[in-house]
Formats: C-alpha cells, sequence, structure tokens
C-alpha cells in the first residue's frame, strides 16, 4: 500500500522544528547585526556632532580651541559614539531569544568591539596632544613622537589582550602570565623598539637632539636639519632636499656632528688657508717699508716693530755689519700682520672671540698663512659671503707685499715654456 503524501514522515517530525528554530536563530541574529550597525552609525554621528560642538565651544572658552579641533581630526568623539551604542545593544542582548552560546558569543563580540573603541579613543587624545605640543614653541626643538607611539604601542598591547581574553573567555592574567614565559620571543621581536626607548629617553636627557638641529653623519649619508623625530627613526633633510631616515638607536651608539651649538653662539667660524708661494718670501727694503706705511692698519704695527729692531740691533754692535745677525722684516711676517688687523677691524667679525692670522708648516704647495676668526652672523648665506669678502681683499692685497699665491702649473703655463 502506498504512503500517504500528506502524511509527515518521521524524519521530518524529528528534525523540522530544530531546523525552524536554528533558522529563526539566525534570522534573529541578522536583524540584530542591521539594526546594530544602523543605529551604531547613527548614534556615533549623532554624538560626534554633539559632543563635538559642545568640546568646541568649551575649549574655546578656556582659551584653547586647537585641543577641540585635534579631538574632531582625531576622530575621538566618533570612536567615543561608537562605544556608547554598542553598549546600549549589549544590555538589551538578553531581550533576545537566542541560544545560550549565540548569545554569550555576541556578547564577546560586542564587548571587543567596545573596548576596541575605547581605546581608539584614548590613543586619539593621545595624538591630539602630540599635535597640540608640536605647534607650540618647545615643540618646534623637541619632540614627543617617541613617547607617544611608545604610549600607542603599549595600549595595543593591552587592547589585543583584553580583546583576546574576552573572545575565549579566560582572565587577562592568564595572557599576562602567558606573555611571561615567551619573554625571550618578545624580547627578540621588539628588540628595536626597545633600543630606540632608551636611545630616545638618553638623547632627551642630555639634550643631544632636537628637532631643527643641523647634523652631519656621514656614515649614514645624512648632512641637514632634523625634521621629524619618532621612536624607531629620525629624519634628516639633506642640503639637497632628499631625506635620509636614519634609526634612533645609532644615533646614541654611533657619533655624529650637531651644529644647533655654533648657531646658539651667535658666531661661526672661519678656517681657511691662502698658500704661498715661498718663492716670494723675503726680507723688506727699507723704502718698501715706507711704501706699506701708507696703509693704516698696520702703520702702528711697522712703527713698533722698527723700533724694537732698531734696539735689537744696536745691541749687537759691530755684528750688524753682516746682513744675516741684523733683525729685518719679512713681506711675510708683515702680511700676516695686515691680515690680522684686517679681521681685528672688520665690522662683521666677532670681536669677543678668537682671532688670528697664523703661518703653518710649509709643504709643496706652498706655505699656508691660516686666517681662523669667527663671524657674527650664523646664516649660511651671509656667513660665505663675509668670508668671501675677507679673502677676495686678502688675495688682492698680496702683491701689494710682493707675495704670490701658490698655483700648480696649467696646461697654459707649461705651453710659455716651449
Amino acid at each position: 500500500m502506498m504512503q500517504d503524501d500528506t502524511q509527515p514522515s518521521p524524519f521530518l517530525d524529528r528534525y523540522m522544528p530544530d531546523q525552524l528554530l536554528s533558522d529563526n536563530e539566525w534570522a534573529g541574529v541578522a536583524i540584530v547585526v542591521f539594526a546594530a550597525g544602523l543605529l551604531l552609525l547613527g548614534v556615533a554621528l549623532l554624538i560626534e556632532r554633539v559632543l563635538g560642538g559642545v568640546a568646541r565651544r568649551a575649549l574655546q572658552l578656556l582659551g584653547k580651541p586647537q585641543w577641540a579641533e585635534g579631538l574632531i581630526r582625531r576622530r575621538v568623539f566618533r570612536n567615543i559614539g561608537f562605544a556608547l551604542p554598542l553598549l546600549a545593544v549589549l544590555s538589551n542582548l538578553p531581550l533576545l531569544t537566542l541560544q545560550p552560546g549565540l548569545a554569550d558569543l555576541l556578547e564577546r563580540v560586542f564587548v571587543s568591539a567596545g573596548v576596541v573603541c575605547i581605546f581608539l579613543s584614548i590613543i586619539g587624545v593621545l595624538r591630539t596632544w602630540e599635535d597640540v605640543y608640536s605647534s607650540s614653541h618647545r615643540g618646534q626643538t623637541r619632540s614627543i613622537k617617541g613617547y607617544v607611539e611608545l604610549a600607542r604601542i603599549v595600549l595595543w598591547a593591552v587592547c589585543a589582550i583584553l580583546v583576546v581574553s574576552t573572545m575565549m573567555n579566560r582572565s587577562p592574567l592568564l595572557m599576562l602570565s602567558g606573555l611571561g614565559a615567551l619573554s625571550a620571543v618578545l624580547l627578540l621581536v621588539f628588540k628595536d623598539t626597545l633600543l630606540s626607548l632608551v636611545a630616545s629617553t638618553q638623547m632627551s636627557n642630555y639634550d643631544m637632539l632636537r628637532l631643527g638641529d643641523w647634523i652631519e653623519m656621514p656614515q649614514a649619508g645624512a648632512d641637514g636639519f632634523v625634521v621629524d623625530m619618532a621612536l624607531h627613526t629620525v629624519k634628516v633633510q639633506n642640503w639637497d632636499k632628499t631625506v635620509t631616515t636614519i634609526p634612533t638607536y645609532k644615533l646614541f651608539s654611533e657619533s655624529f656632528r650637531n651644529w644647533r651649538h655654533m648657531f646658539e653662539s651667535g658666531g661661526r667660524r672661519i678656517k681657511r688657508t691662502l698658500r704661498i708661494d715661498a718663492s716670494t718670501v723675503r726680507f723688506l727694503e727699507e723704502h718698501e717699508i715706507e711704501a706699506l706705511r701708507r696703509y693704516a692698519l698696520i702703520r702702528d704695527y711697522l712703527d713698533g716693530k722698527q723700533v724694537e729692531l732698531e734696539e735689537t740691533n744696536r745691541r749687537l754692535g759691530e755684528l750688524t755689519a753682516v746682513p744675516a745677525n741684523r733683525r729685518r722684516l719679512t713681506n711675510i711676517g708683515t702680511f700676516r700682520a695686515y691680515a690680522r688687523a684686517y679681521i681685528q677691524n672688520h665690522p662683521e667679525i666677532r670681536h669677543d672671540m678668537l682671532m688670528l692670522a697664523r703661518m703653518m708648516e710649509p709643504q709643496s704647495e706652498g706655505i699656508p698663512i691660516e686666517i681662523y676668526c669667527f663671524t657674527n652672523n650664523t646664516a649660511w648665506v651671509e656667513y660665505e659671503r663675509i668670508q668671501g669678502d675677507i679673502f677676495d681683499h686678502l688675495l688682492a692685497i698680496l702683491p701689494e707685499f710682493w707675495l704670490r699665491l701658490y698655483q700648480a702649473p696649467a696646461g697654459s703655463d707649461l705651453s710659455k715654456l716651449r
């Protein structure tokens, strides 16, 4: 006898109610998720607008409008707006007819999402503080970016521990105890971070580096101004507008030159040599000395030297008949006196810092006369102008002392010998 199709089968009687119930649960879950998403988005935008407006007015009254703009730009109010609806949905979750396991899973997901939003808000506040500090006068020289980055790493680590422990339904202390067993691995993974943290702290304590400092580090190819100081890297904008990125710990473990103290001193050093042709060095004749008296800068020098030499030669008596026994003025010594007097009377040279014109050891390229002094302007362009003006004059005045600058023979010089 054939089975009546209108009668339910035992298989359907056994499994259909559970299947219908499961479908209803998933439909309820989909509705909850969709409704929660709409509620989350709408309330988040509303809270962001309300809190943003209230905070802007309150902070403007307190004289800190930059904080309000920064909090809005870093989406602090929006993240708070996402966290509050999540709490509202979480509190009403028991009203839904869901299986205990599914309800527990949704509760963990919502709690985890709320924790992430709260930590995003805290990190946004930190980044706002960094922005406000960077725009201040102190922030132009000292950077806190490294410390903010370290705080962000710690906050993200805490957030990850809380989210994982919530999803696994375990205590966060158990997660921390597990991290203790992995300390060696963590030290290896975060080696650069720890080194950079120590380097940043030491450089800040000893005031070794600031934003805007001009540094030279040839081994890293860096020669320019520090434009960014983060936890792991320091960026240097070179003179050719390229940017060199240096690990922070290398600036602490290796040597570099910082020109900041030169700018703070108000004087920039000139240290350059004139190489005199040794064949032009000789004693001055009486008529040549008289000719040099027309230069006001060395008139007192010549008068004083003349008296000194006459006194010395008078004590020698008859020995002065031999020219080699007499003390006489040389053209190179007189030129050194003129160069020293010239920089001493120059209006753009610091008179409270060291000034000298000295003769150095003769070499195959000539006799070096070094000019050592400090300009009263540390700007690069002005410094080069002052230095150029000084040496333009000294080079041009050399023939007046019957001296010649050493210069290696060129091809045109050799062709004249033929």
